[in-house]
């Protein structure tokens, strides 16, 4: 199945193969669309935990998805302060195993349209389809789609996402 990527294919271009010997965490720090992304997960000490052999599924939010956030939200959580706060964001965009956008589409369509899946965080997300769109709904409501599918890892697969989802 396809997920409908529109112009977020400009996300990934110049990177368009992925070494599949790089982690989770090696492919983000190759691409600069997650900066932001790479310096939270640096800030929260979560590199050792997201270079480990998981699998995991991380719905990862670009330099655009951060940059939609309240003003100083950002650089709040990546103060020693906020460590707490700025992991149990990161690791609410973290699911264990590894799914594929074949695998979530399926889950979705085999539940009714919408697909709930527990995060690392302990929380959980909702999955649901808008056309060919894979859309996430978090705890609060907010909803984010997925704009990149399928971008391989050693450990797992990460999905792009234009917003950042909020565990509370």
């Amino acid at each position: 199945m396809k997920i409908a990527l529109g112009a977020a294919l400009l996300l990934f271009v110049g990177t368009t193969s992925f070494a599949q010997t790089e982690n989770i965490v090696g492919v983000a720090a190759g691409n600069e669309n997650f900066s932001t992304l790479v310096t939270a997960v640096k800030s929260a000490d979560l590199v050792g935990t997201l270079s480990s052999e998981g699998p995991f599924t991380v719905f990862a939010p670009t330099n655009d998805a951060f940059a939609k956030l309240p003003d100083g939200t950002v650089s709040n959580l990546l103060e020693p302060a906020s460590e707490k706060a700025l992991i149990g964001v990161l690791t609410y965009h973290v699911v264990a195993g590894k799914y594929d956008a074949a695998a979530v589409i399926e889950a979705i369509k085999g539940s009714n349209g919408s697909f709930a899946i527990e995060t690392v965080q302990g929380g959980v997300i909702l999955l649901s389809l808008e056309g060919e769109k894979v859309i996430l709904t978090d705890a609060k409501g907010g909803r984010s789609t997925v704009v990149m599918a399928d971008v391989p890892a050693s450990n797992g697969v990460i999905h792009a996402i234009d917003t950042v989802v909020m565990p509370m």
